[in-house]
């Protein structure tokens, strides 16, 4: 069991857990970090995931550079626009989310959107909190608008809401709405699931082609009111609701 200090701040927690709540990453990204030999406790390399920190002590550092827990989170809703990479630095030089969200605290993408779909985008600097939100278990529903190049038929319709097989395993039942007057080539898609680019996957399966594609919903959340390549933070209350769903 994890000992807690007098702050509320667990003493002694998992160095995964640790780099989580200090806002570097998500705990599955810090076991990447950690096996990688990213990461110091007081100067010593560790490579065990099951290596525990003291939050008081202990100084941790991930390459070379010493990290602090956070005071205070941050929460934000942001609406991603085309392409926007959705990481903190790319190598080729392509716009990130960063050059969006100009803040000095560092935050990072629950989960991640492709470079072309645009819409709702959550950053935090809690880890635990974007840990939980992306979990399996959670199954955060997650709303998608699809144009396609072709109409969906019935027959193909009812295949995705019953889930379809992908090379990775068959994917959970999906609803479909068909959006009045586009033909059927417009569709509302919902899903839990967060496979790579899983949408386009889903119906090129079948021999569509999604031609555009925009997250409307992430976990009852909207982009209404958010400009393109705008942010807000959320509000307590948008937190809290946040926090029922795991």
């Amino acid at each position: 069991m994890e000992k807690s200090n007098n702050n509320s701040i667990p003493q002694v927690v998992r160095i995964n857990r640790y780099l989580a709540m200090a806002g570097v990453c998500s705990r599955r990204k810090a076991d990447e970090l950690i096996l990688s030999g990213s990461i110091t406790i007081n100067n010593k390399v560790i490579l065990n995931l099951a290596s525990k920190v003291n939050t008081e002590t202990d100084v941790v550092a991930v390459g070379g550079a010493k990290v602090k827990l956070k005071k205070n989170n941050l929460y934000i809703l942001f609406n991603k626009p085309k392409d926007c990479i959705t990481t903190l630095k790319d190598e080729l030089g392509r716009r990130t989310i960063m050059q969006y969200i100009n803040l000095r605290e560092r935050v990072f993408p629950v989960g991640r959107l492709d470079r072309n779909t645009t819409g709702v985008l959550l950053l935090t600097n809690d880890g635990d909190f974007a840990n939980n939100l992306m979990h399996p278990s959670g199954e955060v529903l997650k709303k998608y608008r699809a144009s396609l190049d072709n109409t969906l038929t019935n027959e193909y319709k009812e295949k995705l809401e019953k889930g379809v097989y992908l090379e990775d395993g068959k994917t959970s039942p999906a609803k479909i709405d068909i959006i009045n007057r586009t033909n059927g080539k417009e569709v509302l898609l919902t899903i839990h699931e967060g496979k790579n680019r899983q949408i386009h996957r889903m119906f090129l399966s079948l021999g569509y082609e999604v031609k555009k594609l925009e997250r409307v919903s992430y976990a009852g959340l909207t982009i209404k009111g958010i400009e393109r390549g705008k942010w807000r933070h959320l509000t307590s209350q948008e937190i809290k609701n946040l926090r029922k769903q795991f």
